[in-house]
């Protein structure tokens, strides 16, 4: 059960749907103050299994105000969209609701639209094959080699329809996409430059502003994927001046989904995949079949669980101060712990941390290393024996292991705390780390 500092009784309206007002009004008396981090981990009821969750670059726990929201939404709205009665008005607006919650969520303003898709690697593909259909043979992507397979290889397929595709080489010193390497592959053929805004094996944060103004000075479009800077940083398109963004929710305390977030010129330029009767523009034009509506309820939950981080009221349409104070606390959790993990492997002889080797606000929580003694299959099995969730491997950045002169098959150990993971659960990864390194 939810902490009696957050959760009230769901009520129903008399027409049937969930009657937020009651819910949200009831909520809003009970909080006072920022959460603790103990009031934080009761909102997640997985935390209690005795299971340390240290794999959170995978898959984020959700709070059971989220798996709340979902369930209540198919006990009382489980029906198709825009079909006119009740029941499917209240659909629509919880789609159309948690749309707006994503604008908000990623500060999009009116400089474009939030499209849903399953999954991060579709909406990339997706979006890869409407560019082949407008690109010119010749034109140019140039692909950040720190990306996730998702924003690399439906890129590099492009190379089969006559366009040439350039690798942004990483820096096996600093572990960094250099920028003068961008420019010196820049051209007035190069039409996207696609990277991560942050690596999801390497915990690195990139200048992603900086890459957007020397892509645009060049008319390029950049598409920067946000999946593993999302868990820890929030969200702000119109600050990176981002043409597109997409990020995966389940990463993010939601349900298996992903955002994309595209400029109004941007979506102008391309052709949707959806059905021919569907007007370009609209959302729908990219959100191919059935939306996952209970997953829209789930997401626009966040919404709540941000308010009660913030230790502010919730209402109706989440307000960017909250969204922008739920992530200062979160982010702040995060730092003594990867201070904790990455102190501890850079003082064992024959250890090697693979990303950055500061700590800080200028790394995320994602922490990978190797042992010159004990291969990651090892340790990770130690690990698992502890009932502490960590994973080796290349975590799909298996062009990114190459590039480094890592072996992709065993890649490395990656460790990746969120804000609900605590120092206690750091000192139990190290007891284990230290019985084997």
């Amino acid at each position: 059960m939810l902490s009696a500092q957050f959760r009230a009784p769901t009520m129903f309206s008399k027409a049937g749907g969930v009657n937020w007002q009651i819910e949200a009004t009831m909520m809003a008396m009970s909080i006072a103050a920022q959460p603790s981090v103990e009031q934080i981990r009761a909102q997640f009821p997985s935390l209690s299994s005795g299971t340390i969750y240290l794999e959170n670059a995978g898959g984020t726990q959700v709070p059971l105000v989220v798996v709340d929201a979902m369930r209540d939404y198919m006990l009382s709205s489980y029906v198709q969209l825009d079909a006119g009665y009740g029941a499917s008005k209240r659909a629509t607006e919880t789609v159309a609701s948690a749309r707006r919650f994503q604008t908000i969520y990623m500060n999009a303003g009116d400089k474009g639209q939030v499209v849903f898709g399953p999954s991060s690697s579709q909406l990339c593909k997706h979006l890869a094959d409407a560019y082949a259909n407008v690109l010119e043979p010749g034109d140019e992507i140039i692909v950040a080699q720190t990306g996730h397979e998702a924003n690399v290889g439906p890129w590099f397929k492009l190379e089969e329809r006559g366009f040439t595709v350039k690798l942004w080489p990483v820096n096996s010193d600093t572990f960094r996409c250099e920028l003068d390497e961008l420019r010196a592959l820049m051209s007035d053929r190069t039409k996207i430059v696609a990277f991560p805004h942050s690596s999801n094996l390497l915990g690195d944060i990139a200048d992603a502003r900086a890459i957007a103004d020397i892509a645009h000075e060049a008319g390029a479009r950049v598409v920067i994927d946000g999946v593993a800077y999302a868990p820890h940083r929030v969200l702000d398109v119109q600050a990176i001046d981002a043409d597109w963004y997409f990020y995966s929710t389940y990463k993010v305390f939601g349900p298996h989904m992903a955002a994309l977030f595209g400029k109004a010129e941007a979506f102008a330029e391309l052709a949707g995949p959806g059905h021919y009767f569907i007007p370009e523009g609209s959302p729908s034009k990219w959100e191919l079949g059935c939306l996952s509506h209970e997953g829209c309820a789930g997401t626009l939950a966040l919404g709540r669980y941000l308010a009660y981080v913030a230790g502010k009221s919730h209402t109706a349409e989440t307000p960017r101060s909250t969204v922008e104070a739920a992530w200062e606390t979160m982010s702040a959790l995060e730092l003594p712990l990867q201070q904790k993990l990455i102190g501890y492997l850079q003082g064992k002889p024959g250890v090697r941390v693979i990303g950055p080797q500061q700590t800080g606000a200028s790394r995320v929580a994602i922490v990978s290393f190797l042992s010159d003694r004990t291969s990651p299959p090892e340790i990770t099995a130690a690990t698992d024996a502890a009932d502490i969730g960590i994973r080796h491997g290349h975590a799909y950045a298996a062009r990114l292991c190459e590039g480094l002169g890592i072996h992709p098959s065993s890649g490395v150990v990656r460790v990746s705390f969120a804000h609900y993971n605590t120092a206690q659960e750091v000192d139990r990864l190290i007891d284990v780390l230290q019985g084997i390194l």
